[in-house]
């Protein structure tokens, strides 16, 4: 199933110049991650975009040509958590991005899904921010931001792989805001409710199942049925908080969640 197509507002670019940073982002051959790259080299920075599908970072790299930045794309499997780590050395501003999704019920989930689940979005981002905090705490300058989600939150039944790791990612990001404020480092997360990326059309089947409803439901009753806004976000938007948080005017905000959720959690 696709999903519909509602179009957002009027897309518009906060001030940012990056030129001379260094940018790292995971899951970046598509959806928020691609995104992300595109709009954090049109600010200047050298990107190095992170993801396990070559294809997808080809054709990222394709679209970033122009740009006042580059993106270099980066072949890596968050699973090997080692190359990780090394991979974020030398970045000023760090994107933790990556994710995957499963809806079952807690007792048909498979355990080796939640393990990777875990492993990939929130053991991966640990180390990544472990790797990269050396050079920010060295020069007195970072952005450490975290993608979340409204699941960082709230919780939704079926999701528990998804849910438990976005929660402990909220908690690892105000550790490291605590830790890295005296650094000039700041750590927050954005918590977007549904993007419309693969990840969400991929899933829209395994909810009508989980539901018990058709597919044709899943958008209205299920994704968009706790949010005051009808329609999905456009993974720009996304970009644009990510970006925000760059600036010199968010230099004061840090350890917070900033919910892009359309009125979800207002109730």
């Amino acid at each position: 199933m696709t999903v519909p197509t509602t179009p957002g507002p009027q897309h518009s670019t906060v001030d940012l110049d990056l030129n001379g940073r260094t940018a790292l982002v995971t899951g970046a051959a598509g959806g928020i991650g691609r995104a992300c790259a595109l709009r954090l080299a049109a600010a200047g920075a050298k990107v190095r975009a992170l993801d396990r599908d070559a294809a997808g970072l080809d054709a990222l790299a394709g679209h970033a040509e122009g740009l006042a930045g580059v993106v270099e794309p980066r072949l890596l499997d968050l699973t090997d958590l080692d190359a990780a780590e090394l991979a974020a050395a030398g970045t000023d501003i760090l994107v933790n991005n990556a994710g995957m999704q499963l809806v079952r019920p807690i007792e048909e989930f498979p355990p080796d899904v939640f393990h990777t689940v875990l492993t990939v979005m929130l053991e991966a981002p640990f180390r990544l921010i472990r790797g990269a905090l050396p050079h920010m705490y060295g020069q007195g300058w970072g952005r450490i931001v975290n993608i979340s989600s409204v699941h960082g939150l709230r919780a939704s039944a079926y999701k528990s792989a998804y849910v438990a790791a976005k929660h402990g990612l909220e908690g690892l990001s105000k550790t490291a805001a605590l830790e890295g404020a005296a650094h000039g480092v700041t750590s927050n997360c954005v918590n977007p409710a549904y993007v419309r990326t693969p990840l969400v059309e991929r899933q829209i089947a395994d909810q009508a199942e989980a539901h018990g409803i058709p597919e044709d439901r899943v958008l209205a009753e299920v994704m968009l049925g706790d949010s005051a806004l009808k329609r999905l976000i456009e993974p720009e938007e996304v970009a644009e908080a990510v970006a925000y948080l760059c600036t010199p005017a968010a230099s004061f905000i840090t350890g917070t969640s900033l919910a892009l959720d359309g009125g979800w959690t207002a109730h």
